[in-house]
């Protein structure tokens, strides 16, 4: 019999991956139970197994009467109250039950001696099975709680096994199942049953019925697990997914950056032709995906993000975080997304406050404001373009200026303008900029460039009036040009009224010959011939001869063209 107990022993650990020490010990706590089943067992004993040869002794412990109203004591007093569902009153603990692990460290006050039963009867028996199974399936949810506990954030592929309004089970492989709650599907995906599906581990915990393990689609560690199958970049750490910013079942951005000379991190993302991508956006059921190269300098990396619109200049401000960004005004909306979702997402991705403004605007913006005037320094470069715009750059120390010389040395004018400095040389700038220089000098060189410098506003008024003027130049040119087109189509049109009157005059005079009415066409002929010619002199402008003459040729062209050479023999 103990062979047999020896040989099933071995068989289980072969077919549900468990070690035998396991197994022996469950047997021997189930062998235990087994004999306090048993009439007249004693209230206190041990079971001895040899896990080699599967002998089993059961023995009996006496204690004193000192040491167990000490040990029952100590587990009362651990023990906790409970409340009576049905009175609401507390509950007494019971008298706990002293097990062998708890008498182990005073077995040199505990005596014992062998009462193992000749045999067990059919309920000790079957007790011990209860035991024995009860115990293989702690082992098994142990060992899987061991496998899986380590691997959140892992990227998992199990069949759908079930799907309903609460949640969908995806078994991970025999006997292991996992829960998609609904708070983690993506609410545009169906999962049919069998269906093969990748998810992420995000949580393994322990419970009475086994581990529990949650696994989601909406985590961004799901496009991270994606890319790592399918770019060998990536499994090989050449290049590395730096940040991952994802609205579920719409759009995705994901930042990347190389760690290796001569990789394009962008390109072996997306692989030849668009492959790797297309192959995670399948398994993402369509879900657009924007990758982005990573860059140090936030205004790059903002200007990136904002992919795939164009962006025109980037402003940081380094303390709140917080980036605007200029962009064409045909930009503005591509760059905001439909319901702001690109901008979001590149605020997600950068970690930065993304302003979005277009180029109208933000000249409008700066036109309004009065650098020069008495409102509060913002810690910004104060010096205006020649473009009109504010330099982006940050102020130096204790200056309102940035560190360009020609910014610099704005401070020994009254003016922010940059354009004060066009009649300086570099010397002259540097010369200004600079802070120990001679002051009557500086003064003097300040003076004469700011007589010379001529005020934008002028300058504006100038510019706009010029414009205005060769406007008006170029709708002369064009008025002009319309009347030489009317005046060559005027003249087409006696061309072809000319050759009109030839064929309508040799058809006339073979009608005449033919019905005898020679005389008609004769006389419908030059009235036709005249109008064309009225028409062709006027669009032309020139009057080179009264209308009566114009008719009288045109009459005597119209019966040369009929009366001569077509009139018949």
């Amino acid at each position: 019999m103990t062979q047999e107990i020896v040989d099933a022993v071995r068989v289980l650990e072969q077919e549900k991956g468990i070690a035998a020490d396991t197994l022996m010990d469950a047997l021997a706590d189930a062998l235990l139970s087994a004999y306090r089943k048993s009439p007249g067992s004693a209230r206190y004993a041990r079971v001895d197994l040899d896990h080699e040869t599967g002998d089993f002794r059961v023995f009996e412990l006496i204690l004193p009467v000192e040491l167990e109203e000490k040990l029952l004591e100590e587990a009362i007093a651990e023990q906790e109250r409970t409340i009576d569902p049905e009175t609401g009153e507390m509950r007494e603990p019971e008298e706990p039950e002293l097990d062998p692990e708890v008498l182990a460290p005073y077995e040199d006050q505990i005596t014992s001696h062998d009462v193992t039963p000749d045999d067990f009867g059919r309920i000790a028996a079957q007790t011990a099975k209860q035991v024995i199974y009860q115990r293989i399936r702690e082992a098994e949810r142990q060992m899987m709680y061991e496998e899986y506990h380590d691997r959140v954030g892992e990227l998992i592929t199990g069949l759908i096994q079930q799907s309903d309004k609460r949640y969908t089970l995806v078994q991970l492989r025999e006997r292991v199942e996992a829960l998609l709650p609904k708070s983690e599907q993506v609410y545009s995906e169906r999962y049919d049953h069998g269906m093969r599906v990748k998810a992420v581990i995000t949580d393994v915990s322990e419970s009475t019925k086994g581990p529990s393990i949650v696994v989601s689609r909406r985590s961004p560690e799901l496009i991270k697990g994606l890319f790592e199958l399918e770019v060998p970049e990536i499994a090989d750490k050449l290049v590395e997914i730096v940040g991952v910013a994802r609205e579920p079942g719409y759009r995705s951005k994901i930042a990347v950056v190389s760690h290796a000379d001569g990789v394009d991190p962008v390109g072996a993302c997306v692989g030849p032709r668009g492959s790797r991508v297309r192959m995670v956006v399948s398994e993402l059921r369509g879900e657009k995906i924007d990758i982005i190269p990573y860059n140090e300098e936030p205004a790059r990396f903002v200007a990136k993000a904002l992919s795939p619109a164009r962006v025109r200049e980037v402003l940081v401000d380094d303390e709140e975080m917080q980036a605007t960004v200029v962009v064409p005004d045909d930009q503005l909306s591509l760059a905001i997304g439909r319901d702001g979702q690109n901008a979001r997402l590149a605020a997600r991705l950068t970690g930065w406050r993304v302003d979005i403004k277009s180029e109208s605007e933000f000249a409008k913006e700066e036109s309004q404001h009065e650098y020069e005037g008495e409102e509060e320094f913002d810690g910004r470069c104060m010096a205006v373009l020649s473009s009109g715009r504010r330099c982006p750059n940050a102020a130096v120390g204790g200056s309102t200026y940035c560190g360009l010389p020609q910014h610099q040395a704005l401070s020994r004018f009254g003016t922010s303008q940059v354009g004060v400095l066009a009649g300086l040389d570099d010397e002259e700038v540097a010369l200004l900029a600079d802070p120990e220089s001679d002051e009557a000098a500086v003064v003097a060189m300040a003076e004469a460039a700011e007589a010379a410098f001529v005020e934008p506003s002028e300058e504006e008024e100038a510019v706009e009036e010029t414009e205005g003027a060769e406007e008006a130049e170029e709708a002369v040119e064009v008025e002009g040009a319309e009347e030489a087109e009317e005046a060559v189509e005027g003249t087409e049109g006696a061309e072809e009224a000319e050759e009109a009157v030839e064929v309508e005059g040799a058809e006339g005079a073979e009608d005449a010959e033919a019905a005898g009415e020679s005389d008609a066409a004769e006389e419908s002929a030059p009235v036709d011939v005249a109008e064309a010619a009225d028409e062709a002199q006027v669009a032309d402008e020139a009057q080179v001869a009264d209308e009566t003459e114009a008719v009288e040729a045109a009459d005597e062209a119209a019966r040369t063209e009929v009366t001569g050479d077509d009139q018949p023999e």
